[in-house]
């Protein structure tokens, strides 16, 4: 069997800036919502999606905000947008999917979670993290944990993250602590680019592992001496943008491989279909026996 993670907060807000708006017959926008569970049918009729779990930034913030005071939060998101978040998890909900609703942790951490949970699994064949997310590439090992860019079709082994990064999967949290990631309000350190980072880093592997001694860097001296010196000033920081770029793997997830096995909408949804103005859906829902 595959394992199918999702993030369910990308799609929310992919439904979101995608499709056109949409309202509720109740006047409530609903837009977002709609267009996650179109997305999600879609997943569904392929045969080989059994298992699959759903996971949500309950509310934006999570612990790292106590770590960091620069990152991110829910400031800036649309308010039309931000009203669905408990409506995108209720639709999930009746969709007969399992949600992960995350409140202390952020949705990349229960993903990872499960994914290093049941990636040993011998019932496991493959796990599949539906998601674009760079930090998510972390989690990638060979063939068997893999990244799905299911907008672009774009599927990320531990060949392709080297390819697009530069490094390999367990030096991606260094990467972003070097390289800054602007959607979750890390700034990187000065002068750290992409290729310089990748450089370093395929190297030495993680950043307190960079030799102090210039000449083994594999860059110019006159290059590698204004990183080196940015590092240096800031390590503390590079050390903590790293902290919080790593995902956690103990989030308190109760579900089994069974649990996560989809076994078909529950009976509300055509209910819930109705509020949302979408009748349609439910007949769209296939049908598998169980």
């Amino acid at each position: 069997m595959k394992i199918h993670l999702i993030d369910g907060t990308y799609e929310l807000f992919r439904g979101f800036y995608g499709p056109p708006p949409k309202k509720a017959p109740d006047g409530r926008e609903v837009g977002a919502t709609v267009g996650l569970l179109r997305s999600l049918l879609a997943l569904l009729n392929d045969p080989d999606v059994t298992h699959v779990g759903v996971a949500f930034d309950h509310v934006v913030e999570s612990f790292r905000n106590d770590l960091f005071a620069g990152y991110k939060t829910g400031e800036g998101i649309d308010p039309d947008l931000f009203a669905q978040f408990p409506l995108a998890e209720a639709a999930v909900a009746a969709l007969g999917l399992v949600v992960w609703p995350m409140v202390e942790f952020e949705a990349d951490d229960a993903i990872a979670t499960a994914a290093i949970r049941f990636r040993d699994d011998p019932a496991v064949q493959q796990i599949i993290v539906c998601s674009p997310d760079k930090d998510l590439a972390q989690l990638v090992a060979g063939q068997r944990v893999v990244c799905w860019d299911r907008r672009r079709e774009i599927i990320y082994d531990e060949a392709a993250v080297m390819e697009k990064y530069g490094v390999p999967p367990a030096s991606i949290p260094d990467w972003l602590a070097l390289v800054g990631d602007a959607a979750d309000g890390i700034p990187g350190i000065p002068a750290w680019g992409a290729k310089s980072a990748a450089t370093v880093l395929s190297q030495f592997g993680h950043i307190e592992e960079i030799p102090a001694d210039l000449a083994q860097w594999p860059i110019s001296a006159g290059r590698a001496r204004r990183l080196a010196e940015n590092l240096a000033a800031q390590r503390d920081d590079a050390l903590l943008y790293r902290r919080l770029t790593m995902l956690r793997s103990d989030v308190p997830l109760t579900e089994s491989l069974s649990d996560l096995e989809w076994r078909g909408a529950r009976s509300e949804f055509r209910q819930f279909c109705h509020e949302l103005g979408v009748d349609d859906l439910p007949d769209r829902v296939p049908t598998r026996a169980v």
